[in-house]
């Protein structure tokens, strides 16, 4: 079938159809949008508590950037594997020990008393949040029709920019309350919590889920079948997966896109912090302000993704909003190294992330057009890229600002990984599948 005939045949069907006004796959959508936040808050921690954890353990910027790098470097590598484990045991059980495994570690960050043991921590941390959206991306591949998956990710991603703006200013005052580690212990009983309540409601496909009635489930299932029909997957291969242009495409482009973004997540706060003399309840609301841009950002790219699908421009429906957001991005960190004034750098820097996370919804839905039954995977090893992206973010910001004495060139360079993601994007495909059906 024609790629335009296949979006067309997705979208008569209304997303109101189901006989509930609040169909059971929303409900999911909540949830991950919960575990988004959860995330967020958990990882931007660190960074909101960089004072008093550098005090207490006498580290330098640079060795606090390896503290950030270690998170990301684990993160990054257990991708791929979590994808997998999502793939082949299903997005319950993964979930829920993803989310038990990294609570344990964030618990943990709480006990360190040294420089190696923080290390060791943030890596562990980092590898037990490494599995949570590929598994995610293997859930609204089961769950989500075609048509609705783009808004469901940005959706998705939003609650991750929300949680970390909440968490800059909540977790500088907690930790400035309690203590950096009551506040790591805190939130680690948190994220048990909602393990709990993922394995007590989810299910791995509507079918098994009692509350989805008769109509949502043959609607799901319609609709989820419009790109891929494949009566059963076929063995993914590393071969299958090395060899596929459109894996590298999607793990170049994220690289950019986290190199942008992590920027904001982990180094924004001390430095206004430090530039403009702030305290730090003050330098968490404004290192907040990008954060809600990329949220915006990611409704805004997920809308864009669901509304050109149906008009039955799939290859477009991928590409525009990525192209658009990433020169966004490049516009964004360019006009911030002409900003002096505080408020116009962080305006401009919130830009810049509202494009950068206007490229999430596309690049998750095109990891689950090219990937179908191997969705968590594929989807894991853009992850693992974009997350390299992170670790370099994390220490090529301290060690520039050294070399150079300027940030300037750091957000030059992440200026020319956004165009050059841009570029390609053009030459993404996600009517070519990682394994070709027979």
């Amino acid at each position: 079938m024609h790629v335009r005939e296949q979006a067309s045949a997705a979208a008569p069907v209304s997303a109101a159809s189901p006989a509930r006004a609040w169909p059971v796959r929303y409900r999911l959508i909540g949830l991950t949008f919960a575990l988004s936040m959860l995330l967020y808050v958990d990882r931007v921690a660190i960074s909101t508590a960089r004072g008093p954890i550098t005090s207490e353990l006498g580290l330098s910027d640079t060795q606090f950037g390896w503290v950030l790098s270690a998170f990301a470097l684990g993160y990054a590598l257990f991708q791929t594997p979590g994808g997998f484990l999502a793939d082949r045991y299903g997005a319950r059980l993964a979930l829920t020990s993803v989310v038990s495994l990294w609570s344990v570690f964030t618990a943990l960050t709480g006990l360190a008393r040294s420089y190696v043991a923080m290390l060791l921590c943030r890596f562990l941390f980092g590898a037990g949040e490494a599995g949570a959206y590929p598994t995610c991306a293997r859930a609204f591949y089961n769950w989500l029709p075609v048509d609705e998956r783009g808004l469901a990710q940005g959706i998705n991603f939003s609650g991750a920019r929300i949680g970390a703006a909440f968490a800059l200013p909540a977790v500088a005052w907690l930790v400035g309350a309690a203590g950096w580690r009551v506040a790591f212990y805190l939130l680690g009983g948190v994220g048990f919590l909602y393990a709990a309540l993922w394995w007590w409601w989810f299910r791995d496909l509507p079918e098994e889920h009692a509350s989805v009635p008769a109509v949502e489930r043959a609607l799901i299932a319609e609709r989820r079948a419009a790109v891929s029909k494949e009566a059963a997957a076929s063995p993914l291969r590393f071969s299958a997966l090395a060899g596929s242009s459109n894996v590298w495409i999607a793990m170049g482009q994220y690289f950019a896109s986290n190199f942008t973004f992590f920027f904001c997540l982990t180094w924004l706060f001390p430095y206004l912090q430090r530039t403009y003399g702030l305290q730090a309840m003050q330098a968490g609301l404004l290192s907040s302000a990008p954060l809600i841009g990329g949220a915006f950002g990611n409704w805004v790219g997920g809308s864009l993704v669901d509304v050109l699908y149906r008009q039955g421009r799939w290859r477009l429906s991928r590409q525009l909003p990525a192209i658009v957001g990433f020169v966004l991005a490049a516009a964004g960190l360019l006009g911030s190294l002409v900003a002096d004034q505080m408020y116009a750098k962080v305006l401009l820097l919130a830009i810049a992330v509202f494009g950068a996370d206007m490229t999430l919804p596309p690049s998750w839905a095109f990891c689950i057009d090219i990937g179908r039954n191997h969705a968590g995977t594929v989807s894991g090893t853009m992850n693992m890229a974009g997350n390299i992206g992170s670790f370099v973010t994390s220490l090529a910001f301290p060690y520039l600002l050294i070399w150079t004495g300027s940030p300037s060139p750091f957000f030059i360079v992440g200026a020319t990984l956004n165009a050059g993601a841009a570029l390609l994007w053009m030459r993404a495909r996600p009517d070519r599948p990682v394994v070709e059906l027979r």
